[in-house]
C-alpha cells in the first residue's frame, strides 16, 4: 500500500486480526474460503482487496453475486466499511448508479455484476489496467457450475507479473452435496486454496455474541455445525424434492393459463428474518412457480409495509402467520391485504404433503427461497431416525410459501 508522508500508518495484523495469514498471501488461480457466521471472511476479503488494489498498479476487481440487487448492502458497503478501516478515504471515489469505487490516483475500478445478467458480467472491459481479479460473495448461491465454469473462461487476457488472476469465493458451507465441495475442497491442486474459518477466529466479538453460539451449540448442534463451525452441512431426508431452478418471466407464465397468485409471510425480527414469498400456482397442471421473495432481519411493521409496497406487492392479497394477530393488526392499518392463516391441528404436516406434489419452478433470484428449500429436513431424534415433522431451521420462506397456500389445502386433498 503506498503511503504519504501526511497519512497515518497502520499496523495491518491490528486492524485485519488473525486466522487469515495463508488467505492474504495466496496469489493462485483459486482462493476459497468457507466460514461460519461472524468469522470474518467477507470483511477480511474486503480489507484484502483495497490492500492489494493500493499495492499493485493496474489490478481491477469484479464483485459478484448471484442477483444484482443483493450487492448495495452487502459487498459495496463491506467495501466501504474496508476503506474507512485502513483510513484511506482522500484516495477513493464511489457511486450507487451504477456501483463503482474507484481508486484515484490510478483509475483503478471495483466494478459490481450480478450472474442474473450474463450479458454485462462477461463484456466488462477494465478503463485502466487489468482486470485480473473477481470476488464471488454468498457463492453457495450458485446452484450450477456451469454457471461457474462461463464467468472462469471469462477471465483471460495478459496480465503481467506481479499481477496475477484469481477469483476469490466466500460462502456458508450449507450443504455436502453442493458442486463447490468437489470442485475445491476433495482436490489436491496447488492452484487452489481451501479453507475453513469459524467465529473462534473472530477476536472482535463480545461475550454477548460467544453466547449466542454457545446456546446454538447446546440447542440446535446440527445447525451450530454449519454456521459455528463452518462444516459442510450433512442433508439427509428432504421435504421437496420436485423443484428446479428456471428462469422465467412471471407476467409471461401468468398470460399461458388460469394460474393463481399467492403471497405468505412469516415474521421474524432479531434472530429470524421475516419472510415474505411469492408465487403462480398452476393447479391443473401442480407447478408452483416462485418468482420473487423479500427476506430480512429487524424489520419492524412499518418497514415491512413500505418494503412490500417498494416491490411492487401493495394490493395483493397476502395470508401472514397467524401467530401474531397484533402485527396482522397494524400492517393492514397501514393499508396491506393481509389476513391470518388458520393454523390448526397438524396443518405444517397436512400442508407439506400437499405441496409435495406439486413441482416447484424458482426463479434464480429467489436465492434464500433456494438456501431453504435445499436444506429443509425432516427432524431426526438423538439417535438419528426420522420423526414426523421438519427441523426447525431453513423455515422462515416455507412457512410463508405454506400460508400463502393454505387457501387451497384441503386437509391432504387437491381442491379440485
Amino acid at each position: 500500500m503506498r503511503l504519504t508522508t501526511n497519512q497515518p500508518r497502520i499496523y495491518l495484523p491490528d486492524v485485519v486480526g488473525r486466522g487469515y495469514g495463508a488467505f492474504w498471501r495466496f496469489t493462485g488461480r483459486y482462493r476459497v474460503c468457507k466460514g461460519s457466521r461472524a468469522s470474518k471472511k467477507s470483511t477480511t476479503t474486503a480489507l484484502n482487496f483495497i490492500y492489494r488494489m493500493m499495492k499493485y498498479p493496474g489490478a481491477n476487481l469484479l464483485v459478484i453475486r448471484k442477483t444484482y440487487r443483493t450487492l448495495r448492502d452487502s459487498c459495496f458497503t463491506q467495501l466501504l466499511w474496508a476503506i474507512h478501516r485502513l483510513q484511506v478515504e482522500a484516495f477513493w471515489s464511489w457511486k450507487e448508479s451504477p456501483l463503482e469505487i474507484t481508486y484515484k490516483p490510478t483509475g483503478q475500478k471495483i466494478y459490481f455484476r450480478g450472474m442474473d445478467d450474463p450479458l454485462k458480467l462477461t463484456s466488462i472491459t477494465a478503463q485502466s489496467g487489468v482486470l485480473c481479479w473477481v470476488w464471488i460473495e454468498e457463492a453457495y448461491e450458485i446452484m450450477n457450475e456451469s454457471d461457474f465454469n462461463t464467468l472462469d473462461e471469462s477471465i483471460r487476457g495478459e496480465c503481467a507479473p506481479p499481477l496475477f488472476k484469481q477469483i476469490t469465493l466466500t460462502f456458508n458451507p450449507w450443504n455436502q452435496k453442493h458442486w463447490l465441495k468437489a470442485r475445491f475442497f476433495d482436490v489436491q491442486d496447488p492452484d487452489i486454496l481451501a479453507i475453513t474459518t469459524n467465529y473462534q477466529c473472530n477476536e472482535w466479538l463480545d461475550k454477548q455474541d460467544l453466547r449466542l453460539f454457545e446456546r446454538m451449540k447446546a440447542t440446535n448442534p446440527r445447525r451450530y455445525n454449519v454456521a459455528g463451525l463452518g462444516e459442510w452441512g450433512i442433508v439427509e431426508g428432504l421435504i421437496y424434492e420436485q423443484w428446479r431452478e428456471a428462469p422465467f418471466d412471471p407476467a409471461e407464465i401468468s398470460r399461458t393459463g388460469k394460474l393463481e397468485s399467492v403471497f405468505g409471510l412469516d415474521f421474524g425480527f432479531t434472530n429470524d428474518p421475516t419472510a415474505f414469498f411469492c408465487g403462480l400456482l398452476d393447479i391443473p397442471a401442480r407447478r408452483l412457480y416462485v418468482f420473487d421473495e423479500l427476506y430480512e432481519r429487524g424489520l419492524t411493521n412499518d418497514m415491512i409495509a413500505k418494503r412490500v409496497t417498494a416491490m411492487g406487492y401493495g394490493k395483493v392479497n397476502i395470508t401472514a402467520d397467524g401467530a401474531e394477530p397484533k402485527s396482522i393488526a397494524e400492517l393492514r392499518g397501514m393499508g396491506l391485504r393481509v389476513h391470518s392463516a388458520a393454523k390448526g391441528a397438524d396443518s405444517i404436516r397436512s400442508g407439506i404433503q400437499w405441496i409435495q406434489n406439486l413441482e416447484i419452478i424458482i426463479h434464480p433470484r429467489c436465492i434464500n427461497f433456494l438456501t431453504e428449500i435445499s436444506n429443509y429436513t425432516w427432524a431426526k431424534d438423538k439417535f438419528g431416525k426420522m420423526l414426523d415433522g421438519p427441523i426447525d431451521d431453513f423455515n422462515h420462506l416455507m412457512d410463508a410459501m405454506r400460508y400463502g397456500l393454505e387457501k387451497f389445502i384441503v386437509g391432504k386433498k387437491w381442491t379440485y
